[in-house]
């Protein structure tokens, strides 16, 4: 087989309502939020950048300007930190700089799904292959998740999918794997079906917010078809392809946190709070205080 083609290219879906989080989202997105002191739109990025991706698009809606604004170089506040000799300040800017002409945002006019969200981004996609990263789910890993399925798609080619075990009767929520071979780390995906009842569940391996696809998916997505939920599923138009490029799910390692919803955002506030030397002690103290 030869090498499936490099994968430079991420969209980050960031065109969600927030609606988990009100009051605090009314006027700042969702993926503004911070885990400590990054978004959690930076966390996405620099995991992206670390499994290689050089061009990012966001899909976003009304009111998400400030994502842009966040990439964009602050003038006035990077020379005030300079005339300060702010060194350390300027030095925690840093990530947020990104190269010129490598950040577009689309918008998203109507909330009709991530597939929609994706074909959105068909004139950025065009013939190459991308990932998908869902900046509400986090993962806490030694190796970035997405380098992870980078390092299986550079052995497999065509789509790879971060899965993770759920307990089945929370199969409904997610979309699900019919699985062929499976080794333990990499799973061949027979089937895809999108929040299935329990019963109906093939499996309870789930798909996670990271994916990387081939441009094979946008003829399906194009004919914006619904399914769960009256949307255009991704799950779907993923389905479609099996059997006509490599599906593979790889058992990622690491720590998910479900960040769009309030108790997977407070534990990953906890986790990543705890990597930090200088915060780890003082963390573990007033955690004392609260759960004894």
């Amino acid at each position: 087989m030869s090498s499936p083609k490099p994968l430079r290219k991420a969209v980050l879906p960031v065109a969600g309502l927030g609606t988990r989080f009100l009051p605090a989202t009314k006027a700042m997105p969702k993926e503004m939020l911070p885990v400590v002191d990054k978004p959690l739109i930076q966390y996405a990025i620099d995991e992206a950048r670390a499994a290689g991706i050089e061009e990012f698009c966001l899909i976003t809606g009304r009111g998400k300007d400030s994502l842009i604004d966040y990439f964009d170089i602050a003038y006035e506040l990077e020379s005030t930190l300079k005339e300060r000799n702010k060194t350390d300040c300027l030095n925690a800017l840093a990530p947020s700089a990104i190269k010129a002409g490598s950040l577009i945002a689309v918008r998203q006019q109507e909330p009709l799904g991530l597939g929609h969200a994706i074909w959105c981004a068909r004139t950025f996609i065009g013939n190459d292959p991308f990932a998908i990263l869902l900046p509400d789910d986090m993962v806490r890993a030694p190796v970035g998740c997405l380098k992870q399925l980078v390092d299986a798609y550079n052995e497999t080619g065509g789509n790879v999918v971060a899965v993770s075990e759920v307990p089945r009767e929370h199969t409904s929520r997610y979309g699900i794997l019919d699985v062929g071979s499976d080794n333990g780390h990499l799973v061949e995906v027979k089937g895809l079906v999108e929040k299935p009842k329990p019963e109906d569940a093939p499996s309870n391996l789930s798909i996670i917010g990271r994916y990387i696809l081939t441009a094979d998916i946008m003829p399906h997505l194009g004919k914006l078809e619904r399914g769960a939920g009256g949307e255009v599923q991704l799950t779907d138009a993923m389905a479609k392809m099996i059997g006509h490029v490599p599906f593979h799910g790889v058992r990622y390692e690491g720590t998910r946190y479900d960040c769009g919803d309030k108790l997977g955002f407070l534990e990953a506030q906890i986790a990543f709070a705890l990597e930090r030397p200088e915060l780890a002690d003082g963390v573990r103290e007033f955690l004392k205080r609260y759960v004894g």
